[in-house]
């Protein structure tokens, strides 16, 4: 009888069919977010990015790892487990899954038991209208339904009418409102337009943060 012979340079497979395989893969997915979370707490903690860079990747970090936690529910219990079978340290992902904002939202200088909340949602509305100017859209029915949610979300906070980004986001309300449904801003005003937004989403954190934006 002839002995099967293993290769030690033989790649070993964690699956045998598709199903497994997808799996397999959308594990990898949840490890790589929460890898990619801690580093970037990290580096928050670190002075090393503006809470301006923070908010909104962790803000998309934490929507991908709610996504990808409903993908795997089978195979996941509690994200606890999760860490502790592929010995992951990342003890500050851990801590911002568990309070489900970012630390600018966390600890914002605004009071309130709903501000949480809305800072959460101003904030992605921020990320929304800038990635619609990105992804160069330019008619009046396209961009003002984002720009006037962006406009009532600035209101709910305290001293935002003496924010300067907000009178200009109000001004380009303005002007939206005057067009017709189907007209469209030109590329010099979508330009314009995105730089008064991105000024607009960094102030908005440095009034939350008491004016101390950190660079």
């Amino acid at each position: 009888m002839k002995m099967a012979t293993l290769s030690l340079d033989e790649e070993v497979r964690l699956f045998t069919n598709n199903a497994e395989r997808e799996k397999y893969n959308l594990l990898g997915t949840l490890y790589g977010i929460i890898v990619a979370l801690d580093y970037l707490e990290r580096a928050y903690v670190r002075d090393a990015i503006t809470a301006a860079q923070y908010s909104p990747a962790c803000t998309r970090l934490l929507s991908q790892y709610m996504t990808m936690l409903k993908l795997v529910k089978d195979s996941v219990p509690s994200i606890e487990q999760f860490m502790t079978r592929y010995r992951m340290d990342n003890p500050a992902a851990l801590h911002r899954i568990r309070v489900g904002v970012p630390a600018t939202v966390e600890h914002s200088s605004e009071a309130g038991p709903e501000t949480g909340k809305w800072i959460a949602e101003t904030t992605q509305n921020f990320i929304t209208f800038m990635d619609a100017l990105k992804l160069r859209l330019r008619a009046k029915d396209q961009l003002h339904p984002i720009l006037q949610e962006l406009v009532t979300g600035y209101a709910r906070f305290k001293g935002s009418k003496d924010w300067e980004g907000r009178s200009k986001m109000v001004s380009w309300l303005i002007t939206l409102n005057s067009m017709k449904a189907s007209e469209e801003i030109t590329d010099e005003q979508s330009r314009q337009l995105s730089f008064d937004v991105e000024h607009a989403y960094a102030e908005f954190f440095r009034s939350l943060s008491g004016g101390k934006e950190r660079s």
